[in-house]
């Protein structure tokens, strides 16, 4: 099926709902729900980006490209004070 032919079955299905206000909430609520999930999500990444990723941070730490949190030092102190 098309996307035209798609559309079309899609709104000659909502035309027979129209009408009734329950149930057309559940098809907003239902739509809002659906069209979420199309966003991507930026923290999700392949197998192979992920094991990249590592890579790249044990190689910096080989090279003392680090950041360590001074004894008694807070979060919020720290993230200050390296960001």
């Amino acid at each position: 099926m098309t996307a035209i032919q798609l559309n079309a079955e899609l709104f000659r299905t909502m035309g027979e709902i129209a009408d009734d206000e329950t149930l057309m909430a559940k098809l907003l609520k239902y739509a809002k729900k659906l069209a979420a999930t199309k966003k991507a999500d930026p923290t999700l990444m392949t197998e192979e980006e992920f094991f990249a990723k590592l890579e790249r941070g044990e190689e910096e730490y080989r090279q003392g490209k680090t950041y360590r949190m001074l004894p008694g030092e807070s979060l919020d102190d720290f993230l200050k004070r390296v960001g």
